[in-house]
């Protein structure tokens, strides 16, 4: 059985719009593009066909991963997360010991990350994500990372 996925309901819901957007449009026009190409005659050097063949079985695989992160969901009830503790799901600001600058970032799963957002949504699973689950306000933790070791201080949880 694949590993459990933990998502926020935005995470999933944004899974569930892209799988039903691949499903009833872009299945469509694969199908459509696959018939153009068939009706050009001969298969077997036929660029158009080849594309489309390719671009099919691309637009399946994306659907069954989706759909497999789908079944192996696990929603984060943001409703049993108190905020007492950093967790998925919640926004947590750090103090950098060292430079005293001050971050955001929002734990969630994995397949949610985007350390570009604003604030960065971080995977429970990377270092600081995972270093960081369960500390309460005013605790200090030690990760270690590539670029070497990051003194963080947590000092607000809180739900978005």
């Amino acid at each position: 059985m694949a590993d459990e996925i933990l998502l926020t309901q935005e995470g999933y819901d944004k899974l569930e719009a892209e799988r039903d957007e691949l499903v009833s449009v872009r299945r469509k026009e694969v199908s459509e593009r696959l018939k153009e190409a068939i009706s050009y005659g001969d298969l077997s050097e036929n660029a158009e066909y080849d594309a489309a063949k390719n671009e099919q079985a691309e637009l399946e695989e994306r659907i069954h991963r989706l759909e497999t992160m789908m079944r192996n969901a696990k929603i984060i009830n943001e409703d049993e997360v108190t905020g007492e503790y950093v967790n998925v799901g919640l926004r947590v600001t750090v103090e950098d010991v060292d430079s005293k600058e001050s971050m955001d970032f929002i734990i969630v799963g994995s397949t949610e990350a985007d350390p570009f957002a604003e604030p960065a949504k971080i995977s429970n699973e990377s270092e600081v994500g995972k270093n960081l689950l369960g500390k309460k306000i005013g605790e200090t933790v030690e990760i270690t990372v590539p670029d070497g070791i990051l003194h963080y201080r947590v000092t607000a949880i809180s739900k978005e």
